[in-house]
Parts: C-alpha cells; sequence; structure tokens
C-alpha cells in the first residue's frame, strides 16, 4: 500500500535526522534555554524581518493552539473560525476544555473573509444580550487551509485591517504553512504574515521535522510570561533542544522551502493528472492537499492499493477524497497513482 492520507507518515528528513544523531551525547540546558532554540529562534526572526517577536517552540500543534489560545483570551472571549477549522473539528474540544468557546464560521474553502469577521464582531455588540454571549477576541485561520486553499496577500492584510479596526486578535496556524508559502498561486511571504498577524506558528511535524511547532509572537502585549502558559499547558519539552536544533536545520540554506516545494509540485502533478481525465475538485489549490471528487467505483478500486482519506459523498456515486503529499513523497509513487487513475478511468 502507498499512503497519500496525511503528510506526516514519515518521520524527519535525513538532515535533521543526522543533526539529531550527531548532538546525541551533548549536554544542554534544559526547556529550551539552550544554545541550539536560541540560535533556530534568532534565524526565524531574521525569516521574518521581526527583531522584537518572541519565538517559542512547543511539541505540537494541537499543544501550539491551546497554549496560544489559553494564553490571549480571558475567561469570557472565545475564538472565531471556519467551521473546517482544526480547532473545531479536529482537536478533541482541547480549546473548549481550556474554558474558551469556539465559534465556526460557514466556508467552503477553509478560508475566513474580512467582511464575515467584521460582521461577526458588530452583529455580537449590536446584540443587547451581548453580556450573556460569549465575546468574540480572536480570528484563526489557517494557511494553508483544512482544504488546501491558500491565502492571498489582499485576504490577509484585509482581515488584520478588519481585526485591528475592532480590537480583535489574528491568530494563524501554520502547521502547513511551508506547503502554502510554496504553492504556485501564493505571494505571501513570512514577514508579512509577521507583520499583519499578531501571532501565528510554523509547522515543523508535517514539514520534515520528526515534531514541533515553532510559535511566533509579534504583538508585545502577548509575549509576557508565554513560558509560564506552555509549561502549564504540557508544552514544552524537557529535551528543548531537540525542538531548536531540528528548527535551526529546517532554517539553514533554504531547507523549509526545498522540502514544501517538493510536496507542492508532486500535488500540483497529481492535480493536473486528475484535471486532464475530466474530474472536478472540491478547492481549488496548488499546496499539498488535493480534494478531487472521483467515482466510488473508481475509489473502491483505488482503495486496494492506495491510502487516502475519504471527505464525504459529493451527489449520486461520487465522493470527495483527499490525496496529500509531504517532502518525503517519492515521485515514482504519484507517477503509478496517475497510470492506475488513467487506467480506471478507461
Amino acid at each position: 500500500m502507498v499512503y497519500f492520507n496525511c503528510d506526516y507518515n514519515e518521520g524527519a528528513c535525513p538532515e535533521i535526522l543526522e543533526r539529531l544523531s550527531q548532538t546525541n551525547l551533548e549536554q544542554t540546558p534544559g526547556y529550551g534555554t539552550d544554545d541550539y532554540c536560541q540560535l533556530a529562534a534568532q534565524k526565524i526572526r531574521e525569516a521574518c524581518q521581526a527583531p522584537q517577536a518572541a519565538v517559542h517552540f512547543l511539541v505540537g500543534g494541537t499543544q501550539a493552539n491551546l497554549t496560544v489560545i489559553a494564553a490571549c483570551l480571558r475567561p469570557h472571549q472565545c475564538v472565531v473560525c471556519a467551521q473546517t477549522g482544526h480547532i473545531n473539528v479536529h482537536e478533541t474540544g482541547a480549546i473548549e476544555a481550556t474554558g474558551h468557546k469556539v465559534l465556526g464560521l460557514k466556508s467552503d474553502d477553509g478560508k475566513l473573509t474580512a467582511q464575515q469577521v467584521e460582521d461577526c464582531w458588530k452583529g455580537h455588540w449590536a446584540d443587547s444580550t451581548h453580556e450573556h454571549i460569549a465575546q468574540p477576541k480572536m480570528v484563526y485561520i489557517s494557511d494553508s487551509t483544512e482544504l488546501g486553499a491558500v491565502y492571498t496577500r489582499a485576504e490577509l492584510e484585509a482581515l488584520s485591517q478588519v481585526c485591528r479596526e475592532n480590537g480583535a486578535l489574528l491568530y494563524l496556524d501554520g502547521a502547513r504553512l511551508g506547503y502554502a508559502l510554496a504553492a504556485p498561486e501564493n505571494d505571501l511571504d513570512l514577514p508579512t504574515i509577521a507583520r499583519l498577524c499578531d501571532v501565528f506558528y510554523i509547522g515543523g511535524t508535517k514539514q520534515g521535522a520528526l515534531f514541533g511547532e515553532a510559535v511566533v509572537i509579534t504583538n508585545p502585549a502577548l509575549q509576557e510570561d508565554f513560558r509560564y502558559m506552555i509549561k502549564q499547558r504540557g508544552g514544552m519539552l524537557a529535551k528543548g533542544r531537540l525542538l531548536g536544533l531540528q528548527f535551526d536545520t529546517l532554517f539553514t540554506d533554504g531547507l523549509y522551502q526545498r522540502l514544501s516545494e517538493h510536496a507542492d509540485r508532486l500535488a500540483v502533478k497529481l492535480r493536473d493528472a486528475i484535471r486532464e481525465l475530466g474530474y472536478s475538485f472540491q478547492v481549488e489549490s496548488g499546496s499539498n492537499q488535493q480534494f478531487p471528487i472521483l467515482p466510488d467505483t473508481l475509489l473502491e478500486e483505488l482503495g486496494k492499493r492506495y491510502v487516502y482519506s475519504y471527505q464525504g459523498k459529493a451527489g449520486e456515486g461520487y465522493s470527495v477524497v483527499r490525496f496529500c503529499t509531504s517532502w518525503a513523497t517519492q515521485e515514482e509513487h504519484v507517477d503509478r497513482l496517475i497510470q492506475d487513475l488513467r487506467a480506471l478511468h478507461r
């Protein structure tokens, strides 16, 4: 079986494994206070052109999301996201467990628009009973989204503006940020994201690392005591240098970008081949996640050789599925999948 169901099936890229092996017997201070973490944080600040940003390394995406949201919101406040947002559907109520409601807004591609956010905020304060309702304070977005869509610069600028006009915080989940930045249609970069967002994270788990995410806090008001929150919420790694080493490696010689470009190139290759067969997609994207709408009969045969993610029905006899490439996907596997799709289509 060949797996196309997620982008973290594999372990870590060879460059990271080599660094981890080389430094295995080193003794360093713990909990992210070592020189490797400091060096990695500095490289990230330079890449973001945000010299005053606070950079923290956490063990995983769920820990990053719940720690950031719990740290930023007061007890009566909630976070707004697309209905498909990871914090709304795939984190087992982790955000609600911190005491904060997640308010999901309708979205066909996983994006939020500035108009949606403005309507949400105005609607809350226009309600005469607003003191009885959780107060929206943070906007959570993912880039790329859970459906593979990529935010444009104009979209993020509009979101940032409406958030700042309404006193809201903008938080970007970057579990697949590298894949978004490498997508052909992307016009964003890290400095722009750092300028427009109050806080975001750069994903490692899905992008070549064994594990770990780098949280970047650009809003000075959110930086105080954040390490206390990391510890309290279970996101602090005792052997913190393992995180620092990985991000130091990813941000050396363009490795993060190269790994992301590899995954996106293969995803686009697969997308174009499926499109040539006449099939449509739930969302048009050049990122590493593709969501074609395929006949159930074809999928039944395809499932004997490949593992993909079932998303749901799409009319009589058709279903939406997800094919996901990664930094480690082999081109020969993509070529074989394309050949089998063509054969089954006939």
